[in-house]
């Protein structure tokens, strides 16, 4: 799946799980130690049915250290509603504009059949922007894969974290990947968009394969399932993964010169990879023990 509408599924990587009677999960985490602090890294699935069980000891064991939690933004009412100023005010094409005619030729076919696959009417894109278009196309299908927020690993840690009267933290502002999300530059948005339509056309077939590679922990099919066909797109590619990844690990180094632990969960396809953050610290000099 491309990063692309990964990061369109509420600003979160999206990796729903199909539906089964109890689906035991075993995802890698890495355990990041400085001279002061530790970091825990826990690759983020952010959406998910109620009977996916990601606990593995080596997970609740971290979880039960973790003196502060951190995520990539935060989720509560006040940042929603930052959300959707931020839609009303950003999501739509000036007036005359239609999205379909601003498509590459050869990207038209995939749009039609992103659409179709969607059920939404053409009129409810017509006048989008192409990032507001990438959403409404993705959560049209997601609705049909009845998946929800509050199953995913952010929402139950952030749940048990406030239940236990622990410290949140954020690596990034709802601006900051809100800019991510609907870029200035309208070449890097267009480029964007038309990286993620052939996934749309299939979302729950796109993505079970990738959702296997979680479950087992194997981070080198993972990284290529989710990262691998951006290096076709290297302008998005630099903003969606890499920029944010050499961002964070500042921020990582900083907690590690803390006298506690952090638990920090991001989305999986930040963690995979050379240019992943446990391969990014290791370059940094820090020990990092994980897979």
């Amino acid at each position: 799946m491309r990063r692309i509408f990964a990061l369109f599924a509420g600003f979160l990587l999206l990796v729903p799980v199909a539906a089964t009677a109890q689906t035991i999960a075993r995802p890698s985490l890495w355990h990041v130690q400085g001279r002061q602090g530790d970091v825990y890294l826990l690759g983020s699935v952010h959406i998910l049915p109620p009977d996916v069980q990601w606990r593995s000891p080596p997970i609740q064991d971290a979880i039960a250290r973790a003196d502060v939690f951190a995520f990539e933004v935060p989720q509560d009412k006040k940042s929603q509603a930052q959300v959707q100023a931020l839609i009303a005010a950003k999501g739509y094409l000036p007036p005359g504009q239609s999205l379909r005619p601003l498509l590459k030729k050869s990207a038209q076919a995939d749009f039609d059949a992103a659409l179709a696959s969607s059920g939404l009417a053409p009129s409810a894109v017509e006048n989008t922007r192409p990032w507001l278009a990438g959403l409404q196309l993705l959560f049209a299908q997601i609705a049909k894969l009845k998946f929800a927020v509050e199953n995913g690993v952010d929402s139950q840690l952030i749940a048990e974290a406030e239940r236990a009267g622990k410290p949140l933290r954020y690596l990034e502002t709802i601006e900051q990947q809100f800019a991510l999300l609907a870029p200035d530059d309208r070449a890097l948005e267009m480029e964007e968009f038309e990286a993620g339509l052939k996934d749309l056309k299939d979302i729950g077939g796109e993505i079970q394969p990738m959702v296997n590679a979680w479950s087992k922990g194997d981070q080198k099919t993972l990284d290529r399932l989710i990262n691998g066909d951006l290096d076709r797109f290297p302008k998005a590619r630099k903003a969606l993964l890499d920029d944010r990844n050499k961002a964070w690990v500042p921020q990582i180094a900083a907690m590690l010169k803390e006298k506690q632990t952090v638990m920090v969960t991001v989305g999986a396809g930040y963690l995979t990879g050379p240019k992943g953050l446990p391969a990014l610290l290791r370059k940094a000099g820090y020990k990092v023990v994980g897979p």
